[in-house]
């Protein structure tokens, strides 16, 4: 018997940027208020996609970046600024990374010695 291949939704399922979540359920999720993601989206931290009826949907991934921003407002950091930082440490971790990509392939030059 051939394998089974993976169906569109179990695809769906498994994409961190499917919005599965409603508002209301990913302010649950995260242990907000939709306010709270109503005011990160106007920060542009994240940009919630809209259904066919103009109700904003949440990904895993957005939910993710947005609990980050929540434990630094509830830490004290103004919103604004929390946005921000939850910015400049994914982009750090970007810079990290490939930075480790390019110091683990062989100097130019060397690959025949």
């Amino acid at each position: 018997m051939p394998p089974e291949t993976p169906s569109r939704d179990q695809d769906r399922f498994d994409d961190e940027d499917f919005p599965a979540y409603t508002m209301g359920r990913a302010a649950e999720m995260i242990g907000a208020t939709p306010g709270f993601l109503r005011a990160v989206g106007e920060a542009r931290l994240i940009t919630p996609l809209r259904s066919e009826g103009g109700h904003r949907r949440y990904s895993r991934y957005q939910l993710r970046v947005a609990a980050r921003a929540r434990e630094l407002v509830d830490q004290g950091t103004p919103i604004e600024a929390a946005c921000r930082i939850v910015v400049l440490e994914d982009q750090l971790e970007d810079a990290l990374r490939i930075n480790e990509e390019l110091r683990s392939r062989p100097a130019a030059g060397t690959e025949y010695l």
